[in-house]
């Protein structure tokens, strides 16, 4: 089944006809992604990469019956967009654009409670690779060449980690259902807990790469929730075990600012909720083949 995306899921993307967005759309359509249209206010009507334009997500919803949509809209319209979305009735949106106001992002995720469970959208970033369901489709930036399809999840902050820790796991004969960046701004539309609520619900996934790094709580709230509800195994690495308290770091300008958010205590805090952390990014494919070894033989 994997998760958020698969073959027949009918996906628009908002500002297909911009330079990146046509540049990333037309490598989904080419990997099989069911691409069905696109959205760029003041082009309805037309076509581009043999896709109809739109000039609203409703628009767009109705002509196509699209349930997913891909944001390359730039930083300041990027929030609206994303409301446009979910009032058209679009259930599940990933945003690669970065430098989103953190402003802006509160103001989203308080539009986006309005909304019952049955209609409520959900994001996937900002600032993020997208989602990847091998061999069935793509939403995002990632590399999907890199993807061997199979049955281990991942889900990171760090884009350019998950693609390692997927290559990795594809060297060593594993394969992944889907792969999710949450990416790594302070405020995002999906946490670690809500992928892995995902992955433990998903028959098609048998383990957990949880990818983390300094600052903010969300591995810690994922490791107890890992603890208290899954049966599935998880194996993690934290990056920045180098970096001392305090220092602001360039990746999403992550900071240590309270208990449980340096990247020692996160490991400290993974372990104790007995979830398996890869001492070092080189090993974060040979530490799931661990787990899932021991995993057969018990």
């Amino acid at each position: 089944m994997a998760i958020l995306i698969t073959e027949n899921t009918r996906v628009i993307v908002q500002g297909m006809s911009g330079r990146i967005g046509s540049f990333h759309a037309a490598d989904m359509i080419r990997y099989g992604t069911n691409v069905v249209g696109g959205v760029t206010p003041g082009k309805g009507g037309e076509t581009h990469l043999d896709r109809p334009l739109f000039n609203t997500v409703r628009e767009a919803v109705e002509a196509t019956g699209a349930e997913a949509s891909l944001v390359f809209v730039p930083p300041p319209f990027a929030a609206d967009a994303i409301m446009e979305a979910a009032d058209a009735g679009i259930r599940t949106a990933v945003c690669v654009t970065d430098g989103i106001p953190s402003q802006d992002m509160m103001r989203l995720k308080r539009f986006l409670k309005r909304y019952p469970a049955d209609r409520k959208l959900r994001l996937v970033g900002p600032n993020c690779a997208g989602i990847i369901s091998p061999g069935r489709g793509f939403m995002g930036i990632m590399p999907p060449h890199i993807y061997m399809q199979g049955r281990v999840g991942i889900v990171g902050r760090s884009g350019t980690l998950g693609y390692e820790a997927a290559s990795q796991m594809k060297a060593l004969g594993i394969g992944v259902s889907t792969s999710v960046g949450i990416g790594g701004d302070p405020v995002n539309g999906s946490s670690f807990r809500d992928i892995l609520e995902l992955f433990e619900a998903d028959p098609e996934t048998d383990a957990v790469m949880m990818i983390g790094e300094i600052g903010g709580p969300q591995e810690a709230e994922a490791a107890a929730y890992a603890r208290d509800h899954m049966r599935k195994p998880v194996v993690a690495y934290i990056a920045g075990l180098s970096a001392p308290k305090g220092r602001k770091m360039g990746h999403a300008g992550a900071i240590v600012s309270a208990f449980g958010e340096s990247a020692q205590e996160k490991v400290e805090i993974l372990a104790a909720a007995g979830i398996t952390v890869a001492p070092n990014p080189s090993a974060m494919g040979e530490t799931m083949a661990m787990v899932l070894a021991q995993r057969k033989v018990a």
